[in-house]
């Protein structure tokens, strides 16, 4: 019997342990270094970085020594007959003789290494390579701060989520109780059936929306999993409330940054896509340069009736081969100048975009910080006006049941009151987005 009770004890706190374990704790900015590590675009990020460096390392390559080794094997199945002239051997002029050169069997093996001296558009390449990987690293950035806005609205949508369903929770038992009251009231003769039924149709409708929110809960908690990087199904515990997370992030100092928009990782990239179409140029007018390249070539072969080249006493005749390829284009009926002019087309196309680009972040920054700024404004009059609304409802219910007020009043008071917890959690919620998104309008860093 003891043993049966040690067994299931021991099942028991197994089984707790295993449950804690899956369960995450986490903050606003925990959850942001957490994403930035495990989110799944930030992995196709790093990949991507990884890639790169091996396409650089790649092209690095095609200007370092190569070596090749080849070895040829032949065995004729029948061999070839050349005709020589009979004379050569006694016969009789006019006439030829059948006779195989060679012997059945021929393998040879070689070394080449072979140099590249000069190609223009080799050290282009190199240069496409290096901006290669740099448009990595700022793809990686980006998603990087795009991933932190991401969680913010997340995290975000997940404590309105909650508040909203202790917001209407606590409204239904309000109601219930009001409607629970006003029946008794209607009973005794008090008031009329259309004060009830009135209720009961708000009660209703809150009772759907509280249904709606504990349903949503549950799509909220998955979509912030995705945005982290987890399985949907991960047990998630957020330790910041919405009134931290508003305290945090009011930050009137933001509004008076001054934006260098030349380090806003979009007009870096635009830099970039420029650097790129100025190279492909480049490596348009390189292909009328000449290349010039060298080998040297060892090798040995070997004949034999038969397969006994591995042989000690097998005779083997080795040679060896300098040699330099000197490629100098002529003529291409004008078809690079063709592809330059194009390509420097698309690099004035370039310039004209990252000139709108700049144009564009600088209008971004101004309405990211106008937006910021409402939200906060939002946010003390949202503030003001449900507490407006919470004592204007509570007047309204004393008039009511002292029957001084309709249903009707009261009805107009409530909604009121509703309407104003939407706004104030909405507005706490803005002052946290706008701030990721004035973040990432000024370009300021991830800490």
């Amino acid at each position: 019997m003891k043993k049966y009770i040690y067994l299931v004890f021991v099942c028991f706190f197994t089984g707790l342990m295993l449950a804690q374990e899956k369960e995450m704790p986490i903050s606003l900015n925990s959850a942001i270094a957490y994403a930035i590590e495990n989110n799944y675009d930030n992995k196709i990020a790093e990949k991507n970085i990884e890639a790169a460096k091996k396409q650089k390392w790649e092209t690095t390559t095609i200007g370092l020594p190569q070596i090749d080794g080849k070895v040829d094997y032949q065995n004729w199945l029948k061999q070839q007959i050349t005709l020589l002239p009979a004379e050569i051997t006694g016969g009789d002029p006019g006439t030829f003789i059948p006779v195989r050169f060679g012997t059945q069997q021929t393998m040879n093996a070689s070394v080449t290494l072979t140099q590249l001296i000069f190609d223009g558009s080799y050290i282009v390449g190199l240069q496409s390579a290096k901006t290669y990987l740099k448009i990595s690293e700022q793809a990686r950035e980006k998603t990087a701060l795009a991933t932190r806005e991401a969680v913010i609205n997340a995290y975000g949508n997940v404590l309105i989520t909650e508040e909203s369903i202790k917001i209407l929770q606590s409204n239904r038992d309000i109601l219930q109780k009001n409607l629970f009251e006003t029946q008794k009231i209607y009973e005794n003769g008090l008031t009329e059936l259309e004060d009830v039924e009135q209720l009961q149709i708000t009660l209703g409708t809150v009772e759907n929306n509280l249904n709606n929110a504990i349903r949503m809960k549950e799509i909220a908690y998955q979509m912030l999993n995705v945005a982290l990087g987890n399985t949907i199904e991960r047990k998630l515990i957020l330790t910041d409330s919405l009134d931290s997370l508003v305290l945090a992030n009011t930050d009137l100092s933001l509004l008076t940054k001054v934006f260098d928009v030349e380090n806003h990782i979009d007009y870096r990239i635009a830099e970039n896509d420029k650097e790129s179409k100025r190279l492909l140029m480049k490596l348009e007018q390189s292909m009328a340069l000449p290349s010039l390249s060298a080998f040297v070539n060892y090798g040995a072969n070997s004949n034999a009736d038969n397969f006994n080249f591995f042989n000690t006493d097998q005779k083997w005749y080795d040679y060896s081969l300098l040699g330099f390829s000197l490629n100098i284009p002529l003529f291409s009926s004008l078809g690079r100048t063709a592809k330059t002019a194009r390509a420097r087309i698309e690099l004035e196309n370039a310039e004209i975009k990252q000139q709108e680009i700049e144009q564009r972040l600088l209008l971004g920054a101004e309405a990211a910080k106008s937006e910021y700024q409402l939200s906060i404004e939002n946010y003390d009059t949202a503030k003001k006006n449900l507490s407006l609304a919470e004592r204007i409802e509570k007047k309204q219910q004393i008039k009511f049941f002292e029957g001084i007020s309709s249903s009707f009043d009261l009805l107009q008071a409530q909604n009121q009151l509703y309407s104003q917890q939407n706004n104030y959690m909405q507005s706490m919620l803005d002052v946290v987005a706008k701030k990721a998104k004035l973040e990432n309008a000024l370009n300021i860093p991830i800490k």
